[in-house]
């Protein structure tokens, strides 16, 4: 096939969930022997290569403002998609639908999108983002051939919600350990001597609960809260205020062999976004083997499984959980073990690609125009021994 991706910053993932899905997404197929294209932002990377291993990177313009970006992108780089002869496209974001519309008003390659999660719930969205999102949702379902949803509650969220079936293929993540753990040093940080947690600094991630709870917990342990916010943002502005000189803001951190490490050295990590279905960066702390703690909505219990302590939506019941995994060694080592064998069971990367291409495949050779009922890609591999 030949195949486009639309609708991310372009590879190599430098921001989020939808690049790290691209960038795997795109190299596994292209490894396939597939012909495979990723419209990129200029700038995503230095120098705007125009391969990225066996993929093709592609660049259009864009209006550089928070708002525009990704919808000014997405319409240039569908435009340029259809003056090229690509079996298929893929779209990543919900938001993107009004763009996919343009593709199959004005064209006749199947479309195919990611619609991620429910974007309209976020905090820092007004009435206007929020009716934009609500909208989008709808028209995600109108326009698509086919929409994956990379969760089961964002499955049934999309039937109830959109009468819409939908293909259900997760996020993957790897299982990995340390390989250069002096790279903690960096941050006066050591192994087993902190709290992690990896996120943007928006209200619906919870920062700020995480940072009550750990006031209000005796220990010499960190915490050390990775991401950054928007410039502009009073939530993010009073999250770095913190006085308590055990909490570390060491900024965003892109590069991928310090994010390892800094996973894979935590005592624990501290996943509190509620908004979304399989969240990357939960993915890659259980890959990692974090004892995990985890805010209690169902896409996070859905993603973890038994593999990680729930907590309330409330500083005193996450620092109860916090004081359990530091009283408790055992449970700290049989959670780790869980984490790593839940990523092998229902989230490799391999199967994650194995699901798009067959998806991509039916969507080229027209299978969903009758609008098929939801279904499941993936599969589910038996719990290795916990010994």
């Amino acid at each position: 096939m030949n195949i486009a991706l639309l609708g991310t910053r372009g590879v190599p993932a430098r921001h989020g969930g939808f690049e790290t899905c691209a960038e795997a997404v795109s190299r596994g197929l292209a490894a396939r022997g597939h012909d495979v294209t990723v419209y990129c932002r200029y700038g995503n990377a230095r120098g705007n290569p125009r391969e990225f291993g066996d993929v093709r990177l592609r660049y259009t313009r864009h209006i550089d403002r928070k708002a525009l970006g990704t919808l000014t992108h997405t319409f240039t780089a569908t435009f340029d998609a259809l003056r090229r002869d690509f079996d298929v496209l893929l779209y990543f974001n919900a938001g993107n639908a009004l763009p996919a519309l343009a593709a199959k008003l004005l064209g006749r390659v199947p479309i195919v999108i990611n619609v991620d999660g429910l974007e309209w719930r976020r905090g820092k969205w007004g009435v206007i983002g929020k009716s934009y999102y609500h909208i989008a949702e709808w028209l995600s379902t109108k326009v698509a051939d086919r929409v994956i949803t990379d969760s089961h509650a964002i499955q049934a969220y999309y039937e109830q919600r959109w009468r819409a079936p939908s293909t259900y293929i997760p996020y993957g993540a790897a299982t990995d350990g340390p390989r250069n753990p002096g790279l903690l040093k960096e941050y006066g940080l050591a192994p087993d001597e902190y709290f992690l947690t990896i996120s943007r600094f928006e209200p619906e991630n919870n920062a700020d609960l995480t940072l009550r709870a750990f006031a209000q917990v005796e220990t010499d342990k960190k915490l050390v809260i990775v991401g950054g916010g928007s410039h502009n943002s009073r939530f993010a502005a009073q999250l770095v205020t913190a006085s308590d000189p055990r909490v570390l803001f060491p900024g965003p951190i892109h590069d991928p062999d310090r994010v390892r490490e800094l996973y894979c050295g935590a005592f624990a990590y501290v996943h509190g976004n509620e908004v979304g279905g399989t969240n990357p960066a939960l993915l890659s702390a259980m890959g990692h083997g974090s004892c995990v703690l985890a805010l209690d909505v169902p896409f996070n219990a859905e993603t973890a499984g038994d593999a990680a302590l729930l907590f309330r939506k409330d500083a005193g019941d996450l620092a109860a959980q916090m004081r359990r995994i530091l009283g408790d060694p055992e449970l700290v080592r049989t959670l780790r073990v869980r984490a790593r064998e839940r990523i092998r069971e229902r989230y490799r990367w391999p199967d994650v690609i194995d699901g798009y291409e067959r998806l991509l495949e039916r969507a080229a050779q027209g299978a969903y125009r009758g609008r098929p009922a939801s279904d499941d890609l993936m599969p589910v591999r038996e719990r290795l021994s916990a010994g």
